[in-house]
């Protein structure tokens, strides 16, 4: 079975997600978007393979979510109130990236 939301909903500060298989993942806004993995949050690799990692500047309106939609079937796309658009969360990385699995 391949692994895809069921539901997705903003609760509070939290995105909660329900898995199509029953298991369920809770995100702080704020951890999604310092997650985010867009290579202008995240970084890129130079031409000699070493990860470049810029200065994030965040305000308040950063971590306010403003919206979201599904990239194929593969990844969700969130946007947030100061614009940002550009990360795409694969599935699997939203799980990663559960606080919930990492205890």
């Amino acid at each position: 079975m391949r692994l895809e939301p069921s539901n997705i909903e903003q609760i509070g500060n939290e995105l909660a997600i329900q898995w199509n298989d029953g298991s369920e993942t809770f995100l702080p806004l704020r951890l999604l978007r310092v997650a985010c993995p867009c290579a202008a949050c995240g970084g890129e690799p130079d031409v000699m393979g070493t990860l470049v990692r810029p200065e994030a500047h965040y305000t308040p309106q950063s971590f306010a979510l403003s919206g979201w939609h599904l990239v194929g079937g593969y990844a969700l796309q969130p946007t947030w109130g100061d614009g940002h658009a550009s990360g795409i969360y694969s599935y699997q990385y939203l799980r990663r990236i559960d606080p919930a699995r990492a205890a």
